[in-house]
């Protein structure tokens, strides 16, 4: 037997920097808009594409060196999850901002070429001036550039803040001088992490190498990082230790021992809360699913019969995992020889000649796709897919439209769906948001980490779950006559038993999420596991395929996974997929076996090799499983990336959350984005068991927190969630039911106040701080705010209204039947929700304002436009000397 082809230390090297892509539609994937930090990453110089045209960008300073010369374009593959590796992938091109000789220039506009920078008019001027040490970019190593490259890989971008982060209050102002040295040490403490996995990192590490002014962002950056589990996780010992002995915290109640069930749970436990986790098979897992199969002559192997593949192992935490437990990864070799109906070879050249255009015609389909717009959510990938090729006639002859098939069970692999159900506009969605390196298996199958991650975690098996309640005072899990309370609950369950009801929710889920729910699709795929006596197909590959000549039965053991190299003996696995799959679901285990036996007898026995018969088979039947009917998640038709996020959004003000490989839309389908979800949902719901605390101090003694309520309130309304003329709003911005509470606040000017604004338009203060000072304080003289507390949805309402602030009032007032009454009024139920907001936005200070607002009188409008996962000002246009921003 030849050695496998080992991948080791696989998590010891980083990915090449992963940049802005540009989207096919302007709706679904979020894009990372960077700021400079003074690094210079390198960039590998792989074969470009034929003349890659630059994205021109817009420069306001005329003198200023075109941005054009700071952004490097190469192509990174576009990679097909799963199945055989695309020999000739289309390429998409990156664009990344770098710097000449490392060096910082604060007057580079940004380097996101779907956004125009704002005008540094005042720029000059600050740099004139002499900065204080708050100002100054801080120095921690000469191994910054490293350091982004692990940010990358770990999912952030290397100079920008995530939308988590901004919510979670990291830096005090958005943009400027502190978040770059937020994100420096944000860095720097990822990579000392990864650098030894196995230790558990403090924050004293880092005191001596971070400057003493940046204190506080060294415990913002770490407090951020172990609580969103991006440090700190896995399995090591040093990390198990930190599990306290005894819960401190409330009672959470987890459905589903699947990897995000786990991964919450002992995140939960680090915590202090008190865990139970009820799990409705016999053993944790979901579907990761590892059967030893044994035979005579102590024949045995680890056949994965549910997830298999780590899909890109550049920063994947079940990598991480994996090494914690000593173990290297295995490559999945490229090598994947395909197979006619009668067993003969298919010819390499027209094997390439297929796959070329195959990948051609999907490259058309997203140039479609960008020309029809939102249309193209109405169109399936498949009907695309025949209509290119029978216009281009791409694959006209029998054994050219044979391997096109092939191509497509290949495609309906990736995806667990029918080519026809797939969505032409946002199929492949989370592209950008690839891992990176490559897919291996791991030595002895994915149960291992399974059985780790479920080490000494209370699961309690076979308590199969019909009604969750949920309410203001905690919750309540039905098992049969069995009621399992706690003050909150995370359902992991996956989408197929979200789409089949079996679960009763009281009070119904909002009608937002139940249409994600009914939008996005979940596909099958199952498997045939066989175990030899010996290995007669060789070891010098890892897959091979075989063709159909019915398309309705493309899939049909159109590939075969060889496990000989890391199960322990002589394993094949046989994948179904697409229509075929479901038909599978009703086969006779018998006869599928005997179908494979002929596949295998058909491309082996003409070379004069014998197949023997199997020690031992199993068939999977993941579509009938009560507790997955189904494999995993894709982008049905009409869905987007944006039912991902819905189906993650929690309910109830933070007493009912969800996580599970469907609630991810940056790694939908993938183990290691269940595993991600969970270590999401646990600080969602670290952060709410945090803001119930705060309300309750609040209502034991309101009398003793009415100054700190109306601190909070005046803090949390110079960052208003919505905005519109003189209404302002403020909610929780974690909590996505409409019927959450909201307060708004109403303010009634002095007209004199506006005279004396306008005739100082012109006028510029040299010291602004000092200006807005006074102008603050001259406000508050001259205003009157009133307030009052209403729903989310009652102010989305109220916002729509026209006819200005008098016709709002009178809908406020007439329509709505709401008082508005002082800040002293507003009563307890009120201070809850103040004191819930704060904690959801943290100890973030209000913003400055942006320089280019401070040259004019206009007003940042907010209102709900927010980015994914960067928020960052826009001039959209000059209007009367006044500078319109855009978020």
């Amino acid at each position: 037997m030849n050695p496998p082809n080992q991948t080791a230390d696989q998590f010891s090297q980083f990915p090449p920097p992963h940049f802005t892509l540009t989207p096919p539609l302007p709706n679904p994937i979020p894009i990372p808009i960077p700021i400079p930090i003074p690094i210079s990453i390198p960039t590998p110089t792989p074969t470009p594409t034929p003349n890659p045209t630059p994205i021109s960008i817009p420069n306001p300073n005329l003198n200023a060196t075109p941005l054009t010369d700071h952004l490097l374009s190469f192509p990174v593959p576009k990679k097909r999850r799963r199945g055989r590796p695309q020999r000739s992938a289309s390429t998409s091109s990156f664009q990344f901002l770098t710097f000449p000789n490392g060096s910082f220039n604060q007057n580079l506009p940004n380097s996101n070429p779907n956004y125009n920078s704002i005008s540094s008019s005042t720029a000059a001027t600050t740099q004139a001036t002499q900065p204080n040490i708050a100002d100054e970019i801080v120095v921690i190593n000469k191994e910054s550039t490293a350091e982004a490259r692990t940010a990358l890989s770990a999912g952030f971008p290397a100079d920008s803040l995530t939308e988590e982060e901004i919510d979670f209050g990291v830096v005090s102002s958005v943009g400027g001088i502190e978040q770059v040295n937020y994100i420096l040490i944000r860095n720097h403490i990822i990579a000392k992490w990864r650098e030894n996995i196995t230790n558990w990192v403090s924050k004293d590490m880092f005191v001596d190498s971070i400057p003493k002014h940046c204190s506080r962002l060294l415990d913002s950056a770490y407090n951020y990082l172990v609580t969103h589990g991006y440090i700190n996780f896995g399995v090591a010992p040093a990390i198990k230790e930190k599990i306290p002995a005894e819960p401190s915290k409330s009672n959470v109640v987890i459905i589903g021992a699947g990897l995000a069930g786990l991964a919450a749970a002992r995140q939960l436990m680090r915590f202090g809360f008190k865990v139970t986790v009820l799990e409705g098979r016999k053993r944790a897992g979901g579907r990761v699913y590892t059967k030893k199969m044994e035979g005579g002559n102590k024949v045995s192997a680890a056949a994965d019969l549910g997830g298999s593949v780590l899909t890109g192992t550049l920063g994947n935490p079940l990598g991480i995992v994996a090494k914690q437990l000593g173990a290297s990864l295995f490559k999945v070799r490229d090598k994947c020889p395909l197979y006619q109906m009668d067993g003969s070879p298919v010819d390499p050249d027209l094997d390439m000649k297929v796959e070329t255009a195959f990948n051609r015609l999907l490259d058309k389909t997203s140039k479609l796709r960008q020309l029809m717009g939102e249309v193209a959510m109405d169109v399936s990938l498949g009907a695309a897919l025949e209509t290119f090729r029978q216009v281009y006639r791409d694959a006209v002859t029998e054994d050219e439209i044979n391997l096109f098939h092939w191509h497509l069970a290949n495609l309906e692999y990736a995806n667990a769906g029918l080519v026809s159900k797939l969505s032409l506009a946002f199929w492949d969605q989370d592209d950008p948001y690839d891992m990176g390196g490559d897919h291996c298996f791991l030595p002895g199958g994915n149960g291992r980490l399974v059985q780790a991650l479920a080490e000494n975690v209370p699961i309690l098996y076979e308590k199969i779950v019909h009604t969750i309640r949920y309410g203001s005072d905690g919750v309540q899990v039905m098992v049969g006559s069995q009621v399992y309370e706690g003050d909150v609950v995370l359902c992991t369950v996956p989408l197929g038993v979200l789409k089949s009801g079996s679960i009763k929710f009281v009070p119904e889920l909002p009608q937002r999420k139940l249409d994600g729910i009914k939008r996005l699709g979940f596909g099958l795929l199952n498997k045939v596991g066989m175990l030899f006596p010996y290995v007669f197909w060789g070891t010098d590959l890892d897959t091979f395929g075989h063709l159909t000549e019915d398309p309705s039965r493309r899939g049909e053991f159109f590939l075969f996974y060889s496990y000989a190299t890391v199960a322990g003996g002589p394993l094949l696995l046989a994948l179904v997929a697409g229509d075929a799959a479901h038909r599978f679901e009703t086969l006779p285990p018998t006869d599928a076996v005997t179908q494979v036996l002929q596949i295998l007898k058909g491309i082996y026995e003409p070379q004069g090799i014998t197949v023997p018969e199997p020690l031992q088979t199993v068939c999977t039947r993941w579509g009938g499983d009560p507790f997955s009917l189904g494999s995993y998640s894709n982008v049905a038709v009409g869905a987007s990336g944006d039912d991902y996020d819905i189906l993650a959004e929690s309910v109830g003000d933070g007493r009912l959350f969800f996580a599970g490989e469907a609630t991810t839309r940056r790694y939908p389908a993938t183990m290691h984005g269940a595993f991600l979800t969970g270590l999401r949902e646990a600080a969602h719901m670290a952060q709410f068991a945090k803001a119930r605390t705060a309300r309750k101090k609040i209502a034991r003694s309101p009398s003793n927190n009415a100054h700190s309520c109306a601190s909070f309130l005046l803090d949390l309304f110079r960052e208003p969630d919505l905005e519109f003329g003189s209404f302002s709003v403020i909610f929780g911005r974690k909590n996505a039911d409409p019927k959450s509470p909201a307060i708004l606040r109403v303010t009634f000017s002095d007209p004199r106040k506006k005279n004396q604004e306008g005739s100082k338009t012109d006028q510029q203060h040299s010291n602004k701080v000092l200006f807005q000072q006074l102008q603050s304080h001259f406000n508050q003289q001259q205003q009157l705010h009133v307030y009052t507390l209403l729903s989310k949805q009652q102010a989305l309402e109220l916002r729509e209204v026209r006819g200005g602030d008098e016709m709002r009032l009178n809908y406020l007032c007439e329509k709505l039947g709401i008082k508005l009454v002082g800040r002293k009024s507003l009563g307890p139920t009120a201070d809850s929700v103040i004191a819930s907001i704060k904690a959801q936005r943290g100890v973030r200070k209000p913003s400055s304002t942006p320089l280019a607002l401070k040259s004019g009188t206009s007003k940042l409008k907010t209102g709900t436009l927010k980015q994914k996962f960067i928020r960052r000002a826009k001039i959209v246009r000059h209007t009367k000397g006044l500078i319109l921003l855009q978020l």
